[in-house]
């Protein structure tokens, strides 16, 4: 299956809109997430099913990710926009994907760092236009430029990748055969435990580890679905954040 111009353009146009201020509380919280990501992927390429099932499972690789003092171990939208396209396109198996998307996810960081890095040049250029009392100069070095690098360094890189991409892959994928590609599928299917280990040290703690426990005991004896487990999580949230506030005003 190849990635037209068009679809490659929309995804990488997605991918952009993912890190960028345009779309308040929509960019970074939403079109930043790989389930959301593939499920986007999967509807430009016509698949929303196979885009949503593939984003979904890279996502488990990101369930511990936290990004702070500017570091970022990896780029979990580059891993879903690109990862997925690529997946489906080359007709990947889930977990063959995973492999593929985690060097792509480290590949996000090159792009991450180098917007950073550059990025600091528009700060001397707000100083100045601050001390000049240049407001017009002031938008430019805080919004338009920075918008600008971002979109360069993000949107092309990932178009001509979308666009091209897949038959590197396929030849790749050709060129090493059967055995390495069951490898690979061995080894991304071992990747989400990663994780959700991830995720389990950063909750673990004598006051959540029993919700966790609660939680797993309802999705395998009971055999309740994940919208019953949230349902369910949600009333508890409500009255242990009720029951909390009643002790704190009672300074007890």
């Amino acid at each position: 299956m190849n990635i037209g111009v068009f679809q490659a353009f929309l995804i990488a146009l997605f991918y952009y809109f993912s890190q960028s201020p345009w779309f308040v509380g929509l960019g970074y919280w939403i079109l930043y997430r790989p389930l959301v990501a593939g499920t986007i992927v999967g509807i430009i390429l016509g698949n929303p099913v196979q885009g949503a099932i593939v984003g979904a499972t890279i996502n488990l690789l990101y369930l511990g990710f936290i990004s702070a003092g500017g570091s970022l171990p990896g780029d979990p939208a580059l891993a879903g926009y690109l990862g997925t396209a690529l997946a489906l396109s080359s007709g990947l198996d889930v977990n063959a994907a995973l492999a593929l998307a985690v060097p792509i996810g480290l590949l996000g960081t090159v792009i991450w760092f180098g917007r950073m890095t550059l990025d600091s040049i528009f700060v001397h250029w707000a100083d100045r236009y601050a001390e000049e009392g240049n407001m017009r100069g002031i938008v430019i070095a805080n919004v338009i430029a920075p918008q600008i690098l971002l979109f360069t360094i993000s949107f092309f890189p990932v178009f001509f990748a979308s666009l091209y991409g897949p038959q590197a892959v396929k030849a790749v994928l050709d060129f090493l055969g059967a055995n390495i590609l069951h490898m690979l599928i061995v080894i991304g299917g071992m990747m989400p435990a990663l994780g959700i280990a991830l995720n389990l040290r950063s909750i673990s703690g004598p006051d959540t580890m029993p919700f966790f426990f609660l939680g797993f005991l309802g999705a395998v004896y009971l055999k309740l679905d994940v919208i019953a487990i949230g349902i369910f999580a949600l009333v508890i949230a409500f009255y242990v954040v009720k029951n909390r506030r009643v002790v704190s005003a009672d300074g007890n």
